[in-house]
């Protein structure tokens, strides 16, 4: 049996998926309906046999708390457990979390009485499914003092990831952070022959990683002012001839940090055969158990929509959406690219079509496309929101454009009639179109 303990990166202030991170943190952000993002690598884990978790954060952490603290339940004869590690300040250091290191060298004292050979360590903001059990058996076998997870990528996509020069024997000769697209020649790694024919002949880093205990630990004291793994710790590790090996990954992986990737990883879930599959007898993604009924749907034509569970859908149309737990939309209204967070609670049901007060949920005749609607919204009637790629970045009071994507922040009012974004029959450039690798492909 292998002794790991994993640390999952709960990342920083989260700025890049703002407004979605203005009230909870980013592993707290719901995805796919009913889940939140912390659930993925927790459920990898969990799938995995590695049932000792810590989960590190700052910023806007109590939500996260609560979703862990009546999710993640451990019974009376196992040792696992997932634990909250906020930055905390010490007697030796006043500082908050500076980097992906320092946040794990700062945690390490909470180890001391952790039996454990290896440290796995995890991003909370990225949507895969992975068998750490098989990288965790790799890294021993190869001997090796520090595996990288990375998957094979074109020169087109290298310049945004750290880059991996990996010998046929699958270890690391070096590294460079984020090449420009001139400095890529000699890079190139084996990689098989699909991925060849693909153009991706270029291995980058996933940020997961595997570190035997001494070398962490070692490492952290010989770069004692490193606060990055990915821009000075593993740099310095190969430099210095640590033996670092290569676990190449080719399966589905997607980087969700910003508003536009969360918004296409989140879409793309909705089509016949999505690479992340959550319809699976083993890798199973783990949530919270809410107790809710069963949907209710009135009328509606729905095609490639998500619906979650404790829905009341009066709709004229869903297309290629995502809508989550408790949400209520009412009649001819129309829903397309589109992802509804839900709602945490119910309204009362004296309130439920009161004139008086706008309802939480969608009301009728409203038209909504590229746009994210966060929990706890409360939208009038003939209320017409549409995003668009060439609309402006704006941050106003009840919602934000990103990237073309209009997102409705958490408890935002709506009053009837209003318009945001596009008006109806003006020309829309998409923010989000379904790939085609994505489709079935027969009955």
């Amino acid at each position: 049996m292998i002794k790991m303990v994993s640390m999952i990166l709960g990342g920083g202030a989260g700025t890049r998926l703002y407004p979605l991170t203005e009230q909870r943190s980013k592993p707290a952000v719901p995805v796919g309906g009913k889940y939140r993002l912390i659930d993925i690598p927790i459920s990898n884990c969990l799938n995995s046999g590695v049932k000792r978790m810590f989960v590190l954060t700052q910023f806007n952490s109590a939500s996260l708390n609560k979703h862990i603290k009546n999710t993640y339940h451990f019974d009376l004869f196992s040792r696992g457990f997932v634990d909250i590690l906020a930055a905390e300040q010490t007697p030796g250091d006043d500082n908050w979390f500076q980097g992906t290191a320092d946040a794990v060298k700062q945690c390490m004292k909470h180890l001391s009485s952790i039996d454990y050979d290896y440290i796995l360590i995890l991003s909370g903001d990225q949507l895969y499914q992975m068998d750490l059990e098989a990288f965790a058996k790799e890294h021993v076998a190869k001997k090796a003092e520090i595996s990288i997870a990375t998957i094979p990528v074109t020169a087109k996509d290298a310049s945004a990831f750290g880059i991996m020069k990996v010998r046929a024997d699958g270890m690391i000769d070096s590294f460079v952070e984020k090449p420009k697209a001139e400095e890529l020649s000699g890079w190139e790694s084996e990689v098989s022959a699909e991925n060849k024919a693909a153009g991706k002949v270029y291995l980058a880093s996933m940020g997961i990683y595997i570190f035997s205990k001494n070398v962490i630990k070692d490492l952290f004291k010989e770069y004692d002012k490193a606060t990055d793994f990915g821009k000075e710790i593993i740099p310095s590790a190969i430099t210095s001839g640590k033996s670092v090996a290569s676990y190449e990954y080719s399966g589905y992986w997607e980087d969700i940090g910003s508003i536009i990737n969360f918004f296409e990883a989140n879409l793309d879930l909705t089509g016949p055969l999505p690479p992340f599959n959550l319809f699976d007898n083993e890798k199973i993604i783990h949530t919270r158990p809410r107790k809710l009924p069963a949907s209710k749907v009135f009328g509606t034509t729905m095609n490639q929509a998500v619906l979650a569970d404790g829905c009341i859908v009066n709709a004229k149309s869903i297309e290629n959406a995502i809508v989550g737990i408790r949400c209520r939309i009412k009649k001819d209204t129309v829903i397309k690219n589109a992802i509804i967070f839900g709602n945490d609670y119910y309204e009362l049901a004296k309130d439920v079509d009161n004139p008086e007060i706008i309802n939480m949920g969608i009301g009728k005749d409203c038209f909504i496309q590229n746009a994210i609607v966060d929990k706890n919204v409360r939208i009038g009637d003939n209320v017409t929101i549409i995003g668009s790629k060439d609309l402006e970045n704006v941050r106003e009071e009840t919602y934000c454009v990103v990237d073309g994507v209009i997102v409705l922040r958490k408890g935002a009012i709506i009053p009837s009639g209003t318009v945001i974004g596009k008006k109806k029959g003006e020309e829309i450039i998409p923010t989000y179109e379904p790939k085609p690798r994505y489709e079935a492909t027969g009955s």
